[in-house]
């Protein structure tokens, strides 16, 4: 009776099982959340092991936001990630608020400073030493050129081009309009090209 139970059951099936079983195997996304319930509750290991598996991903975003002060900018939001967590609300957005937490203190840390200059290559080299996030790591040029514009066209050209956000999601981070960030959007891609061809 069991064998015929196990035959009518789709789910009893060896492929059934594989399959199964291969699809629950957790995202690094999904595999934060335990952290995030424990790091809440106040376990101090999992709060250090959440912001050592955010850290890359921190650096990543702050990096061409704040080029001249990514350390300053990453230690900003990797505190405000501390101070914050026990007020998220839903540990499986735990990735999307610190993105939002990152950019918004990249940005707050790169206004900060007093006038937006091209980047030292001493300074260059310096975040040179800052963990990479492999492929999407940007090169040296780039990040030279990115460091030349304006915080807010830096912003927008990270959210869109790098993280692939749409326009209102983008919008929301920055607390702008979705109009305001195409045209920032625009306006940043043509500084670049101008400033990539000199």
């Amino acid at each position: 009776m069991a064998d015929a139970r196990d035959a009518a059951d789709p789910q009893s099936t060896p492929r059934d099982k594989r399959s199964t079983a291969r699809d629950a195997e957790p995202t690094p996304w999904a595999a934060a959340v335990p952290l995030v319930r424990a790091a809440r509750q106040g376990d101090a290991l999992a709060m250090d092991d959440l912001l050592t598996r955010v850290t890359p991903y921190v650096t990543r975003l702050c990096r061409p936001i704040a080029p001249a002060d990514t350390a300053d900018a990453v230690q900003e939001a990797l505190t405000a990630v501390f101070k914050g967590l026990r007020g998220l609300r839903d540990p499986q957005a735990f990735y999307a608020w610190v993105r939002m937490v990152t950019v918004r203190e990249a940005v707050r840390v790169a206004r900060g400073t007093a006038v937006e200059r091209p980047a030292d290559p001493d300074e260059l080299a310096r975040l040179g030493g800052l963990p990479p996030d492999g492929a999407t790591d940007l090169s040296a040029e780039v990040r030279d050129v990115l460091s030349r514009l304006p915080v807010q066209y830096r912003a927008v050209l990270v959210l869109r081009e790098l993280e692939g956000l749409d326009e209102r999601s983008a919008a929301r981070l920055l607390g702008v309009a979705p109009g305001t960030v195409k045209s920032r959007l625009h306006r940043a891609r043509s500084l670049f090209r101008r400033t990539w061809s000199q």
